[in-house]
């Protein structure tokens, strides 16, 4: 038996009419993986759709948690695999996605991190744009999180190292995760391919927190640069126009 490379941890709730396409993207990847599904306790199809994939998936469990953050770091913390991620249960890899992110750090052993572009898709899956990535830099990453969370890939001791999630976040825990790591270890690889692709609906945090999720990540870059630049404070209003105007384009 081929030992994996990768451990995906995967935290749904009530995401039934997404998690199927989000398993069945991961396990046509062409690379050993061992996935472990942190089911909330959903009373949607859920469970159903995790039952018809059980013979891929390493472990799962369906019951109340304390959630996304502590889900994902227990999933994780199941594997073994030299490799992390999390795939939330309303995103997908593309064909070959983490065989890229896979490669690149196989071929970068100084890199921490890799991540990649990815694609906005509406519900039914159909892609209509890109989400704005772009090379590691610090002084943007506090103004901008480029970083696509289900494009990324990072090694298992440096997620150790930083003590992977922080569980006191629900928003941007992502972006916390990220200033850590660079903190830690350097800037992050970028690879310049298509990877996995992020699903607008209008239950997302994003789109139906949005005032708490810019609050959270405005304090995530206070906590890690000491400041809150200015465009935070300039930008709001803008990001909740594009937010609402995306939402749009989904449909």
């Amino acid at each position: 038996m081929t030992e994996p490379l990768i451990t995906i941890a995967v935290p749904s709730f009530n995401q039934g009419q997404f998690l199927n396409k989000a398993l069945e993207s991961i396990f046509s990847q062409d690379i050993p993986v061992e996935v472990f599904v942190l089911d909330g306790g959903s009373r949607d199809n859920s469970v159903e759709i995790i039952k018809k994939w059980e013979s891929k998936i390493t472990w799962w469990r369906s019951e109340p948690d304390d959630g996304q953050s502590a889900a994902i770091n227990e999933g994780i913390a199941k594997g073994k695999a030299p490799y992390v991620c999390w795939l939330n249960s309303d995103d997908y890899f593309l064909p070959g996605g983490l065989g890229i992110l896979c490669n690149t750090l196989e071929e970068a052993p100084q890199s921490p991190a890799a991540y990649g572009k990815c694609l906005t898709a509406r519900p039914d899956g159909s892609t209509f744009a890109h989400y704005l990535t772009a090379p590691f830099w610090p002084w943007l990453l506090a103004n901008y999180c480029f970083i696509c969370q289900p494009g990324t890939l990072m090694r298992r001791n440096v997620w150790e190292k930083v003590s992977g999630l922080d569980e006191n976040l629900h928003m941007a825990l992502d972006y916390d995760l990220w200033w850590r790591i660079y903190k830690a270890y350097g800037n992050f690889r970028y690879v310049r391919q298509d990877v996995a692709a992020t699903i607008m609906h209008g239950e997302t945090k994003t789109a139906s927190q949005r005032k708490a999720h810019y609050t959270e990540a405005m304090a995530v870059v206070k906590k890690h640069t000491g400041h809150i630049p200015l465009k935070w404070y300039l930008a709001w209003p803008f990001m909740v126009n594009l937010r609402q105007f995306l939402q749009q384009q989904k449909r």
